[in-house]
């Protein structure tokens, strides 16, 4: 029976189609400090797009559809064939894969010279294929304790299809439900699968050292703080005017803080590989927080989104991209200087991002965001396109080393 490895050394096309992650997580990079570039373009009154977007609602669904829709491929095509036992797709139908990505970034880009729709149809057919492909692995497969990730994925796709009819309707969509719901969704698949990798990796590590602080194994508890954290999100994409959206997010934000605590994250500062995982997912409840003190600080709820989305999101996406490809490429699991100035880069956008919302008056903490944002996706693209563009490495440790080298993705 072919193996995913050897389906993968039989491949004798660019390395960057051996795998899922390889050409999603480099193109997801670049695009996420292109957009950024083109966006700071557009605020200054530059018209460098031919979108039907308004300038922040195009800069929002390129991040949110476009760079995370990504990584999302990258990391679930990657994962599945762990989750489920079956062959990874590999070859010309990943490159397929990532032409319907490509496409859909350049259709919402011109969407203002599309006929109506058009733009939404090609767009959406990419997390359509992606959706149709892993559902057929994980049925056929009967893995079934990943089908919340699907209905996730499923969300996702509503979302964006939500999001252009918003924006056909002549609104505004950077503000309308559809963001809500996307992000709601993006908090929840962090939630979820970062459950699964933040305390596994710091295991790994952890018992590298023989360190007896072992984060504590995923329980009840764990199932009870998703369930508070879907109970909060769904009301805050539905209602976030309502006092109900900050007393449930803030409770959220408790014990999703809670839930953090229980990951012996303190212990791994020696790694920046380890302890950035935990920095991202800190974001989730921070920004539960920055919406329930929107009761008593109208301008911070606001600003929940810009933590979520900057924050959970960029910098969790950003640790997982760098700690999966050198995983999944042959390579230690250790942060250079060079990937911790990534990191440093990254939080630097997250706090000026923040402090924006604090100072709409002021430029400098936008420009110094946007520009941090951008050095960090830069960063990430030039250390890593020789890792992702060229052949796995074969130099092994002894099978006992490499499996602590190696990377699981699914983190059980």
């Amino acid at each position: 029976m072919t193996t995913s490895a050897e389906q993968m050394r039989s491949w004798s096309g660019p390395a960057i189609l051996s795998y899922g992650f390889r050409p999603f997580f480099l193109l997801g990079s670049i695009w996420a400090a292109l957009a950024m570039v083109l966006w700071v373009l557009m605020l200054t009154g530059h018209d460098v797009l031919f979108t039907a977007f308004d300038p922040v609602s195009w800069h929002a669904h390129e991040f949110l559809f476009g760079y995370l829709g990504a990584v999302l491929a990258g990391f679930l095509l990657t994962a599945v064939p762990n989750w489920t036992g079956r062959l990874p797709i590999v070859g010309w139908p990943l490159g397929a894969l990532v032409g319907l990505w490509l496409a859909g970034r350049v259709a919402v880009a011109t969407s203002a010279l599309l006929p109506w729709g058009m733009a939404a149809v090609i767009d959406l057919a990419f997390p359509a294929a992606l959706f149709t492909a892993l559902a057929r692995e994980v049925v056929v497969g009967r893995n079934w304790k990943n089908l919340p990730v699907l209905g996730l994925l499923f969300g996702m796709i509503a979302a964006n299809g939500l999001y252009h009819l918003e924006a056909a309707q002549g609104g505004y969509p950077a503000k309308g439900v559809a963001l809500r719901m996307g992000l709601a969704v993006a908090v929840m698949l962090i939630s979820l699968i970062g459950g699964r990798i933040v305390p596994s990796f710091t295991r790994n590590w952890l018992v590298q050292r023989h360190n007896p602080a072992l984060p504590t194994p995923f329980g009840r508890s764990d199932a009870i703080v998703l369930a508070l954290t879907g109970v909060a999100l769904m009301v805050w994409t539905l209602r976030p005017d309502l006092s109900l959206a900050e007393v449930t997010c803030g409770v959220a934000g408790m014990a999703q803080t809670w839930r953090l605590s229980r990951w012996s994250g303190r212990h791994t500062l020696a790694e920046p590989l380890v302890w950035v995982l935990h920095a991202g997912y800190a974001c989730l409840p921070l920004g539960f927080f920055a919406v329930a003190a929107g009761a008593f600080l109208p301008a911070m709820a606001p600003a929940a989104q810009h933590v979520w989305m900057a924050g959970a999101v960029g910098l969790m996406t950003l640790a997982v991209m760098t700690r999966a490809s050198l995983g999944h490429t042959g390579r230690p699991p250790h942060a250079t200087w060079p990937i911790t100035a990534i990191y440093a880069s990254l939080i630097i956008a997250v706090v000026a991002r923040f402090v924006a919302g604090a100072l709409p008056e002021a430029a400098w903490p936008i420009q110094l965001a946007a520009s941090a944002w951008i050095a960090a996706f830069t960063g990430f693209a030039a250390v890593y396109w020789p890792i992702l563009a060229r052949p796995k490495t074969e130099r092994r440790r002894p099978m006992k080393a490499s499996r602590t080298q190696a990377l699981s993705t699914d983190g059980d």
